[in-house]
């Protein structure tokens, strides 16, 4: 069996307010319109009684005649004066109906001629002859009310008033309120709704600004701040949500001016003391070559340290330049826009890594026709280097590595899969940040690690061409996606 459906809430402020006041106004409006229906019922229908009371039972008493006296033609008559039209009479002895009349419309006489069911005698039987007003339903004749009192005949004597002219006058009321609180809800409902929207206008403009704010990349770089909420009544609530709301944009264009303030004196040092560092390092690899080069003996231990001091500068070169091109890559220099062939970047690649990785299995998967994209080729070729570089160092011997290339409306998609133990889930958030190293098991031979620079390169690189880059990892699949624009 399906659930009911549920009716839509509304889900803005300005929606539940005006929903809200004009359910409120439909609650008043059917509170006004019962309280007026009832005391209109209960005030005609005391107006009945009284006229029942004026009445008096001369109707059925003159059917206590048997038969009714007749007139000088002969004819049966019931005394009918000062009977309102539509009054009812009936005698009943002994439970039983003897006589019944109706005076209708337009005739003085009575009409015996009343078609009354076996229920409309039992429902009159069972009327208490107390001389109190009681409704009662006749089939033929609706809904009347009438008295039940004793005559003197041990019979008991009714009489009755339609109800007719009551109803009639309540469901007249009932339609007219309906017509009138329906028009007074639609305009309610409409000048609300404008009443609501002009009065919520700073707080729409506070969203508006909000709205816009949340659209800001925010991580890194200078910021530039919408402009701020005017505020044309402090005193209101919405006046001070407005002014609360300007004041905390005030904080954190603030904080990010700071932010990138530091930012940029970290990017200048950084790209300074690369600078400055490439030389000296240099110059210690050299004298370490030329030490290791002299022709005397030499004992093993210095030659040991000369050969560690090589490497380790070697090593230290690589992450200066690193550091530099970063650098370089956050002060926002633009790079070249040549056609470059990534299929046979592809290629060599991949045969580099073949050579430096023979314990791996390398795989390739390249459309017929090559693919080209506009962008710098050496760049473009380091973005290959460390994403290979990283699956063969990070996956043990036997790691099958496929790569992946193809084209489709206007996108390159290179993808590097392998099928090694995955990233650690504690570091896939910042596996593109600078100095993120994964304690993976290395092949046995790889002397040293990286700086953890390598995928953060790749990172920037892609983003300095407008593309993105994704991972996807998990235990026995580990993809790195590139996405780079053809056009």
């Amino acid at each position: 069996m399906r659930a009911p459906r549920r009716l839509p809430r509304p889900r803005t402020l300005r929606a539940r307010l005006t929903v809200g006041l004009v359910v409120l106004l439909a609650v008043s409006c059917a509170a006004v319109g019962l309280a007026a229906v009832v005391e209109l019922n209960g005030f005609l229908t005391q107006r009945l009684d009284e006229q029942l009371a004026q009445v008096g039972t001369r109707f059925p008493e003159s059917m206590e005649h048997d038969p009714p006296r007749t007139d000088h033609d002969g004819d049966e008559h019931l005394d009918t004066r000062r009977q309102a039209t539509g009054t009812f009479g009936a005698r009943l002895l002994d439970g039983k109906v003897t006589h019944k009349g109706l005076i209708r419309s337009g005739d003085p006489s009575a009409d015996l001629n009343v078609d009354l069911t076996a229920g409309d005698q039992r429902r009159l039987a069972r009327l208490p002859a107390d001389g109190r007003p009681h409704t009662i339903q006749l089939s033929a004749l609706h809904d009347y009310r009438v008295i039940a009192s004793s005559g003197r005949d041990g019979d008991v004597l009714i009489v009755g008033l339609p109800l007719e002219p009551v109803e009639a006058t309540v469901h007249r009321l009932e339609r007219v309120a309906g017509i009138v609180f329906g028009l007074a809800l639609v305009v309610t409902g409409v000048a609300g709704a404008l009443w609501v929207r002009w009065s919520l206008r700073p707080l729409s403009r506070v969203a508006a600004t909000a709205t816009r704010v949340s659209e800001l990349p925010l991580a890194s770089g200078e910021v530039a701040l919408p402009p701020r909420v005017p505020v044309s009544d402090p005193g209101s609530e919405v006046g001070r949500v407005a002014a609360a709301f300007d004041r905390m944009l005030g904080h954190v264009e603030g904080a990010l001016t700071k932010r990138h303030a530091s930012e940029e004196r970290l990017r200048r040092f950084a790209a300074d003391a690369s600078h400055e560092l490439r030389t000296p390092v240099a110059s210690v690899r050299g004298h370490a070559e030329l030490a290791l080069l002299h022709p005397g003996p030499v004992p093993a231990e210095v030659t040991r340290a000369l050969e560690r001091i090589a490497a380790e500068s070697s090593r230290m070169g690589e992450m200066v330049d690193d550091l530099l091109l970063l650098a370089r890559l956050d002060a926002g220099r633009p790079l070249e826009r040549r056609p470059v062939d990534l299929t046979r970047l592809v290629l060599d690649a991949v045969t580099d890594a073949r050579a430096a990785g023979p314990g791996h299995r390398w795989t390739l998967d390249l459309p017929e026709e090559p693919v080209t994209v506009p962008g710098d080729a050496h760049r473009l070729q380091q973005v290959l280097a460390n994403l290979l570089a990283n699956a063969r160092l990070h996956t043990p011997d036997g790691t099958e590595v496929t790569v992946t290339l193809a084209a489709g409306e206007g996108t390159a998609v290179l993808s590097v899969h392998d099928d090694g133990p995955g990233v650690p889930e504690d570091v896939r958030p910042g596996v593109f940040e600078r100095f993120t190293r994964a304690e993976h098991r290395r092949r046995p031979d790889a002397s040293g690690g990286g700086a953890g620079l390598g995928l953060s390169i790749v990172a920037a690189v892609v983003e300095a061409h407008e593309g993105s880059v994704e991972l996807a990892s998990e235990p026995g699949s580990t993809t790195f996606t590139v996405r780079l624009s053809t056009g």
